[in-house]
């Protein structure tokens, strides 16, 4: 990278260049953005993660872009075609797009009508045209019938073909038809009734696109890329383009001079090249465009509602005692410890068809009591409304909460390699208690084994760019668990993975070192782990915990590398660690300007304070109990005007998915979330949040609820 190439990012993202700089050597250095972000704020001017991964794609791409321009010059100076002026014009462009504009003309071809006109010598006669300074056309066509060209028809048509690749490949035309595709570009989709006829139960969740037209500047996301599967399934065709007559408006003033003959030969030439090659070319580029601009919205929800997710409420270290419901099958128990290790498992029947309540009853009476249990997670797919009146008659002798859980993707987890390494000895069905109770203990540990996609909390996720998408995740979920902090001694490999410098190699390592060490102690013993080099060490131990070590600040998101400081503030202060540390009222009259270094400027020194202040503490909200309304189990319960407490599920452009416990979700459109214009759901509500709904709508037939947001959990609860 080179002071241009900084001074470009910079200004692209507006940060100060010696900040994108120090940013970019600390990734080459190796460093995670975790870290980056976390633990070198002087170096970048407490960049955020976003900024640091801004950096990151921003250099990436130009860096790509560099790459494609050698690419273009190796390519046009082999055909001898490369002067000054063309290079300069290559070296000095800045946009791929325009890249590839200049390319276009010296781009290798298959055999075109163009080309083969070329070939039977017509050029001089497009070029005669094209200046439009003769007046007898005929004639000199006529000079142009020889060998394979048999009258002035042919040659002016070959004349015509080659004008029309001239046309498209105009960089001034192109970039006019991106101005006008992009203004008044519009997007349409038809049904294409063979395909209706023939498949009329698939084809209908496509019926709101059997005849539908939208400025694409306008289209939204989830549009975009309902359309495009229904193009893609054979259901729709899909065209993109603005009016053909104002865009052969804008080509006439480019190329057309002259009202002659010639003129004439040129329009045709510019009729004949919208409609074979430059519409076309600009419809396959605003697809594309669109459909990037429409994974990259979608990836960025998914993305979000994950991190959401992901950061959900945990319970804590209690003991849980976990329920997967079912009717026939019964419903299956397990009993966790405070780290969600299974003490006990079995089945119990107390719905049709068996219906044994009484023994159900005292069964879950006496687990609450053998194994201390301080809460129960229902999970929320079937019978979960039935579980969750039974539990609600049971007598119990100490305090249990009781709360509902989420199943997506538990039978993704139960089925999967990593439970059957967990669990060799279960079936699936005590897998998916298990991860129904681990996901209410910390839903961030239990979460990071299933592959993200299965969550449920995406929009049109299998339709975007995959590689993108398991990217943005992979980022997310790592941010998550770093943001966190991880406890070293009771983590799975799986959560280890994700902390900053591991990977899975490493945390298998770490796995390995405390069973056979019985623990680790300090944090200081993760350098005797085999593969644990300085880099990695550096990366991973801030995020890393050792609880009831034997170094207080183990147990912090002080890096090891400021205990020094620490222990200096502390002498300074005229107080033992154990004073200092939680000590927040004193912590505030501390003064920082005192403890600033060459190596610890001011936005570590706040971060050591504010971390000393409350050490440990979880970003994550405290857990609340959530109650779904007695009167409605079912779809058919739902009546228009009611209002009912409900869980947001999922968040999309175009608004919120509510679970109101009938096991239908149902949609708060966008339209419907506040008395005002919400451009993002995720503005007004959060993923997992308690809300208050009034019911507008109940389509039973195609299972469609719509929602008003009357409150949110920060006005009810």
């Amino acid at each position: 990278m080179n002071n241009s190439q900084i001074q470009s990012v910079a200004e692209q993202l507006n940060l100060q260049p010696k900040y994108v700089k120090s940013c970019l050597d600390l990734l080459q250095e190796g460093a995670t953005i975790p870290f980056i972000s976390r633990y070198r704020k002087e170096r970048t001017g407490s960049m955020t993660e976003v900024d640091v991964e801004n950096v990151k794609n921003a250099m990436e791409s130009m860096l790509a872009l560099e790459k494609r321009k050698e690419s273009v010059l190796k390519s046009i100076d082999e055909q001898d075609l490369l002067d000054d002026a063309l290079k300069t014009k290559i070296q000095t462009c800045d946009n791929l797009t325009e890249l590839e504009d200049i390319y276009l003309p010296y781009k290798p071809k298959r055999k075109t009508r163009g080309s083969i006109a070329k070939a039977k010598g017509l050029e001089p006669l497009a070029k005669i045209i094209m200046s439009q300074n003769e007046t007898d056309i005929d004639y000199r066509a006529q000079q142009f019938v020889k060998g394979e060209i048999e009258s002035p028809e042919e040659a002016l048509q070959g004349a015509r073909d080659i004008i029309a690749e001239w046309v498209n490949e105009s960089a001034h035309a192109r970039n006019a038809m991106r101005r006008l595709f992009q203004r008044q570009g519009v997007i349409e989709s038809k049904g294409i009734k063979k395909q209706l006829e023939e498949n009329p139960e698939a084809a209908a969740k496509y019926s709101d696109y059997f005849d539908f037209s939208e400025p694409i500047r306008k289209a939204a996301a989830h549009r975009i890329l309902a359309i495009r599967r229904g193009e893609t399934e054979g259901f729709l065709r899909v065209h993109v383009a603005p009016e053909s007559d104002e865009a052969l408006e804008y080509l006439y003033r480019i190329f057309i001079k002259s009202k002659t003959e010639a003129g004439n030969q040129v329009q045709v030439a510019v009729d004949d090249s919208y409609k074979r090659l430059l519409q076309p070319a600009m419809e396959t580029e605003f697809k594309a465009l669109y459909k990037e601009k429409a994974d990259e919205e979608s990836i960025r929800v998914f993305a979000e509602n994950l991190k959401q997710l992901l950061m959900s409420p945990p319970l804590g270290r209690k003991a849980v005692l976990a329920i997967d419901p079912g009717f026939r099958t019964g419903c299956k128990i397990v009993c966790l410890s405070s780290v969600g290790e299974l003490l006990h498992n079995e089945t119990i029947f107390p719905h049709p068809p068996k219906r044994d309540v009484k023994t159900a009853k005292k069964k879950v009476s006496s687990l609450v009591d053998a194994y201390k249990i301080d809460a129960i997670a229902i999970g929320n797919a079937t019978a979960s409304r039935e579980t969750e009146a039974f539990i609600k008659t049971v007598s119990f002798s100490r305090d249990v909460s009781v709360f509902m859980v989420s199943e997506n993707g538990a039978s993704i987890y139960s089925a999967s390699a990593v439970a059957r390494e967990e669990f060799p000895q279960y079936d699936v069905t005590v897998r998916g208690a298990v991860s129904i109770g681990r996901r209410l203990i910390d839903p961030l540990a239990e979460l990071v084994k299933i592959d993200p996609k299965s969550i449920g909390v995406g929009q049109y996720q299998h339709d975007v760019d995959q590689k993108k998408l398991q990217e943005s995740l992979d980022r997310g979920v790592e941010s998550c668990v770093n943001v966190v902090g991880v406890d070293v001694n009771t983590a799975s490999r799986h959560l280890l993975t994700h902390v900053s410098g591991l990977g899975p190699k490493l945390a298998q390592n770490i796995v390995d070192f405390r069973t056979e060490n019985g623990g680790i102690k300090r944090r200081s013993d993760l350098r005797k782990v085999k593969l644990m080099g300085d880099k990695a060490f550096e990366q991973a131990a801030g995020f890393l915990r050792v609880k009831n070590g034997d170094e207080l600040l183990d147990d912090s998101a002080v890096h090891p590398e400021a205990y020094g400081l620490v222990r200096e503030i502390a002498r300074q202060s005229g107080k033992s660690l154990n004073e200092l540390i939680g000590n927040s009222e004193y912590i505030k009259t501390i003064r920082k300007a005192d403890f600033v270094t060459e190596e610890f400027g001011l936005p570590t020194i706040n971060d050591i304070l504010k971390e000393l202040a409350k050490p440990g503490l979880d970003p994550r909200p405290p857990i609340k109990v959530f109650t779904f309304s007695e009167a409605v189990r079912t779809m058919e319960d739902l009546q228009a005007g009611m209002k009912l407490p409900g869980i947001v599920t999922n968040l999309t452009r175009f608004g919120a998915f509510v679970d109101v416990g009938v096991k239908q979700d149902g949609l708060i459109h966008v339209s419907n979330m506040a008395d005002r214009f919400v451009s993002d759901p995720a503005e007004i509500v959060k993923l997992h949040q308690h809300v208050i709904v009034e019911v507008l709508n109940v389509d039973v037939a195609r299972k469609r609820i719509q929602f008003k947001l009357l409150k949110t959990d920060a006005e009810v609860f």
